[in-house]
């Protein structure tokens, strides 16, 4: 068997071991899984399972890594813009494409984040998204915005954090039924608008 065949084999694999992982975690938590639990729905043998994984434990850790990994990624584009690209985009009423393809990516695994991120999921993991969403988004929002803060940059970053992981978890948890570029929009007005203008309670007028 060629490199590529046996790369592609053991991609498959690890993708029918997290497919299982996730449906065991929406069906009964993560603490009553066991391995056997996941061999079997997976339709694999133990072998194979600790040829990739020493435990549970381990399996999830890699997921979530992975997972954390392909998000900073995608984030990472939100350094090349300038200040001047976030207000061109807002009045065009276009959201900026690194969101996009931030909700793209979310969609694409929309099983697992739903899972991971829902009451059956693992808590740490949102504490771990939150830092990923603060490094790799708002700290380089910050760094073109003002320098000079109306609030403490810790609280700001707590609540722009969590409002925006609250946005992805709603959107998660409806079924995803906007599109990532609407959704991706709604998160972009909240941001700039805030809650007030977003809310329709106050106008630019005012």
């Amino acid at each position: 068997m060629s490199l590529n065949n046996t790369d592609r084999r053991i991609r498959r694999t690890k993708r029918m071991i997290r497919d299982a992982l996730t449906e065991l975690m929406e069906d009964k938590g993560f603490d009553a899984i066991t391995v056997r639990d996941l061999t079997d729905k997976a339709d694999i043998n133990r072998g194979t399972f600790y040829l990739h994984y020493k435990d549970k434990f381990a399996l999830l850790e890699q997921c979530e890594g992975e997972v954390l990994e392909e998000l900073a990624q995608v984030q990472g584009h939100v350094k090349e813009l300038q200040l001047a690209n976030f207000y061109e985009h807002f009045h065009r009423g276009e959201p900026l494409p690194f969101i996009v393809k931030l909700f793209e990516y979310l969609k694409e695994n929309g099983a697992f984040m739903r899972v991971i991120l829902g009451p059956n999921g693992d808590p740490l993991f949102q504490v771990k998204m939150k830092d990923i969403l603060a490094e790799h988004l708002l700290k380089h929002m910050v760094k073109k915005a003002r320098t000079e803060m109306e609030v403490p940059f810790e609280y700001f970053k707590a609540y722009v954090i969590s409002a925006h992981l609250g946005v992805i978890q709603e959107w998660l948890f409806s079924g995803m039924k906007e599109s990532p570029k609407e959704i991706a929009m709604t998160a972009f007005k909240l941001t700039f608008l805030g809650p007030r203008r977003a809310a329709g309670l106050v106008s630019d007028k005012n």
